[in-house]
């Protein structure tokens, strides 16, 4: 992708050919170029994320009961804890926050990236257009990448 993002794209489709054509397309007209399937799979974590809004439950009791089922890390964020499991623990913790009549608004499998790539103002815009194009794709069922855009950048674009 650009300024050199990795992105992971999962596909299910009737025809391989167009659909890598299309996709191959997408990412060339935006700054990207394809590589062989599963070049950049070493650059992402297959990881199960929760997410329980913050009034249902105490930080310090939500650490000990995921921690105890096996999770590898809890944030708070601004609205929700973000619970983060190894993909064979992920069931387990769901399980764990189930049990205490918890609702998570989010509990998914996910590719997470090991690292990072940082974009400026006009890399961003290009990324964003790129993930924009992908996901619209009929093919398409998720898209993964490694990149950060700052939140001033962020900013920046939504009030263009």
């Amino acid at each position: 992708g650009p300024g050199g993002v990795a992105i992971l794209i999962a596909v299910t489709t009737d025809n391989k050919n167009r659909t890598v054509s299309e996709i191959r397309s997408l990412l060339g007209k935006n700054g990207g170029n394809m590589g062989e399937s599963g070049c950049v799979n070493w650059m992402f974590s297959k990881k199960g994320i929760i997410t329980i809004p913050l009034d249902q439950i105490g930080e310090s009791d939500l650490m000990e009961l995921v921690l105890n089922a096996g999770a590898e890390d809890l944030s708070t964020q601004k609205e929700y804890y973000e619970v983060t499991t190894p993909m064979e623990d992920f069931e387990a913790v769901k399980h764990a926050v189930d049990g205490k009549k918890l609702k998570p608004t989010m509990s998914e499998m996910t590719m997470l990236p090991q690292s990072t790539v940082p974009l400026d103002a006009d890399k961003a815009r290009t990324m964003l257009r790129l993930m924009e194009a992908l996901e619209d794709h009929d093919d398409v069922q998720k898209v993964y990448a490694n990149f950060d855009i700052a939140d001033e950048i962020m900013e920046a674009i939504a009030a263009e």
